[in-house]
């Protein structure tokens, strides 16, 4: 039995275990298998990890962080040149003058050094009565010296102060502008015709301002007050009470666009129907103003008639005045927001600013229909404004009877709708912080204002592009650090290459407004300071950045792993087994061979 089994197994030694050793060499084959599987997952894990990942265009945080960091800590300031002569005075010493008008000034602005202030620098020049001058100038190369003997007392007379004002602006001419614009004051010691006391103080539609009166050279200090108060209350601030950026100050969209949606509205087209020449209308009053204003907006006018637009509030007939009364606690209530579809204008979407300005023509049961105030008497304009809206006007036709059944059909004559447009250009105005009437009233004194055909003065308009351009700054700043951290708070969210293109124009934009700022440049910084502030807001209100605002990890995991995970396991482990397979199996081969050598 013996024989037969070592004959049917040669080779074999009687000290091979079957469960411990092994006479062959382990193959490779399963093992590769499942390793080439294995390395194939892994393989595509950066494909993957590559088709997932979030593209994030790099952003300036840097210069962010500067530009907000900048604007709070040192406001910007605009230079402005001012200069004081005082013609047919006795030889004064300029010194002192210029020392007690910059006292002045420093008393009313209290020093204060907030955005979108002065940094003034001052000139004093004293012509005498024989057209001799003393002077001293500020300590600056580009403000002009005053020419001696140019203004002359006669000039000043009672009905022609357009007269002045473009006289001195022809004086002044020559001065350069390289550093801030130049402001006048001239004081004129000269009789009146009537020979009184009476002081004129008139301030042009240009940069200039003039007081005329008899004997001011015995009221030397009230002259200065005056003088001190044209420069700080009416060229600094524009003659506002409230000097102030805080809020949306102007009615200007954050795209910088103002849409003038202008109204006529006939409340009941059964009695009678109105209709306007508004081309015209728009073509000779509202162009000009549409162009002064094109630094700190892009301004676009369009109108409209609608009927059937009754009001909400309700009147009651007066007998004294013969007339139907609305009242200023009835104005909350007077526009019909159910009837009055005043929002139709196609090129207003997005974020621009549409101001309305509403004629509204009232039915035959309650004309004339008059606004009475609260101090009892009627409104001259008979219309209100109403903030960051818009303004609405009362127009009563010229007769109020009706002749007939059929409604008559009518034009509002040129003559009205000049000086209903007169009246929008007021209350325009007012929504831009100014005041309607052409008066500015203090302490010391009434100012006779200039007005120009262009609904603003050159020196209003130098107020707005101030406080716009600081504004607009504040804005633009506040946004982009806005969206700087969100963007640092949320590492999966998508920023396109338009985004960082918009956030680095609007920071050279901004950079280019402080830049014409320091150097004097108003219209130039507002309309710079405009794009920084409409390209910021862009970019903050991006598409891509308000459908996908974040995209996390976690996300990531619960959608892909029930695509992978399974497979990805069984692979693994299936590796895992193979590997250890073949481990044991080697092992079971090399004891083998040890026990072969021994034997």
């Amino acid at each position: 039995m013996e024989e037969t089994s070592d004959r049917l197994n040669p080779g074999i030694t009687p000290e091979f275990d079957p469960k411990t050793m092994r006479s062959t060499k382990p193959g490779l084959k399963r093992l590769f298998i499942t390793t080439s599987v294995l390395f194939s997952f892994l393989l595509g894990v950066p494909f993957l990890w590559k088709s997932v990942e979030i593209y994030r265009s790099p952003l300036p945080f840097h210069d962010i962080d500067s530009l907000s960091d900048q604007i709070e800590s040192t406001p910007l300031r605009f230079p402005c040149n001012f200069h004081a002569v005082f013609v047919g005075f006795p030889s004064t010493d300029p010194d002192n003058l210029r020392s007690q008008i910059q006292d002045g000034i420093n008393q009313l602005t209290h020093q204060n050094s907030q955005c979108g202030s002065c940094n003034f620098s001052l000139s004093v020049t004293v012509q005498n009565r024989d057209d001799q001058c003393s002077e001293t100038l500020a300590h600056s190369s580009t403000t002009c010296s005053y020419r001696c003997g140019v203004i002359k007392r006669n000039v000043f007379g009672v009905g022609v102060d357009d007269t002045v004002d473009e006289s001195l602006n022809d004086v002044f001419s020559g001065c350069s502008e390289e550093s801030g614009k130049v402001y006048s004051v001239v004081v004129v010691n000269k009789e009146n015709a009537n020979g009184g006391d009476e002081v004129k103080a008139v301030v042009g539609k240009r940069r200039h301002a003039w007081i005329v009166g008899n004997g001011l050279e015995e009221r030397y200090g009230d002259m200065v007050a005056r003088v001190s108060e044209i420069f700080v209350k009416v060229f600094m601030t524009g003659g506002r009470d409230e000097d102030s950026i805080q809020g949306e100050f102007m009615p200007v969209g954050s795209d910088g666009r103002i849409v003038l949606s202008f109204s006529l509205l006939n409340s009941n087209p059964r009695d009678w129907v109105y209709d306007w020449d508004f081309q015209r209308i728009d073509e000779a009053l509202l162009a000009p103003v549409t162009k002064a204003l094109a630094p700190i907006a892009n301004i676009s006018v369009e109108s409209q008639v609608l009927y059937h637009t009754p009001k909400s509030s309700f009147s009651s007939w007066d007998k004294k005045l013969q007339s139907y009364i609305f009242r200023t606690s009835d104005l909350p209530f007077f526009v019909n927001s159910n009837e009055w579809h005043l929002d139709t204008s196609a090129g207003a979407s997005g974020r621009s600013k549409i101001l309305q300005f509403v004629v509204y023509i009232p039915s035959g049961k309650e004309c004339p229909l008059l606004l009475q105030l609260p101090n009892g008497e009627i409104s001259k304009t008979n219309g209100f404004i109403s903030p960051m809206w818009g303004g609405v006007i009362v127009w009563n036709p010229g007769n109020c009877d009706k002749d007939s059944e059929s409604p008559s059909r009518n034009t509002i004559s040129p003559q009205d709708l000049e000086q209903i447009v007169e009246i929008f250009l007021g209350q325009f105005r007012q929504l831009f912080g100014f005041k309607s009437e052409a008066i500015y009233t203090s302490g010391l004194g009434t100012y006779k204002i200039l007005p120009s055909e262009r609904g603003f003065t050159e020196w209003e308009l130098d107020v707005l592009s101030r406080k716009h351009t600081c504004f607009n700054l504040h804005s633009c700043s506040t946004t982009l650090g806005s969206l700087s951290r969100l963007v640092r708070s949320l590492p999966r969210m998508i920023i396109k290459d338009e985004i960082g293109e918009q956030v680095k124009y609007s920071l050279k934009a901004a950079k280019l407004a402080q830049s014409n700022a320091s150097l004097g440049g108003y219209s130039s910084s507002a309309s710079s300071s405009r794009e920084a502030r409409s390209l910021a807001e862009n970019a903050f209100f991006h598409p891509s950045i308000m459908s996908v605002s974040y995209f996390s990890y976690e996300h990531c995991f619960a959608v892909y792993s029930p695509f992978f995970l399974p497979v990805a396991g069984h692979v693994v482990l299936a590796a895992l087994r193979e590997w250890r397979r073949y481990k044991q199996e080697k092992a079971k081969y090399l004891t083998w061979l040890t026990r072969k050598k021994t034997a």
